[in-house]
């Protein structure tokens, strides 16, 4: 008799997060934490990489992401890590200039290491990955 594989990962998808090229998941779910995928700066409605800088990729991926969340029942208050990696370290003020948009000020913020790359995938100027944690009721 076989046995049933269990497994361990779940995959999330939603229309505002781009469907993968090759073989990985833009989000799963393993237990109670959620990982994405590093995530640039891609219109959801074009695919197309947004155009205007770091301060403007932040902006798109962190509202892509929000807009995402929704669709898994989460929100940044069960953010736990942030992973940026960017090609213009000079310039991460305007990163963390739009990040703080994005969290209440009131909140514990979440653990995140900045890393200066010499490139990223498609000319982005910004990547950012995250990982969320949220028991199930």
């Amino acid at each position: 008799m076989r046995k049933r594989r269990f497994e361990l990962r779940e995959l999330l998808q939603s229309k505002f997060l781009p469907q993968p090229k090759y073989k990985y998941s833009s989000f799963i779910k393993a237990g109670p934490f959620y990982y994405s995928a590093g995530m640039i700066a891609l219109d959801p409605k074009t695919g197309i990489l947004v155009s205007g800088g770091p301060e403007h990729e932040t902006d798109q991926i962190l509202r892509t992401l929000s807009q995402a969340l929704g669709d898994f029942e989460l929100s940044f208050s069960h953010l736990v890590s942030a992973k940026i990696y960017t090609t213009k370290f000079d310039q991460f003020g305007l990163i963390n200039k739009v990040w703080e948009k994005y969290f209440d000020a009131d909140s514990v913020p979440p653990v995140r290491t900045s890393i200066g790359v010499a490139a990223l995938p498609l000319s982005a100027t910004v990547e950012m990955e995250f990982v969320f944690y949220k028991l199930e009721k």
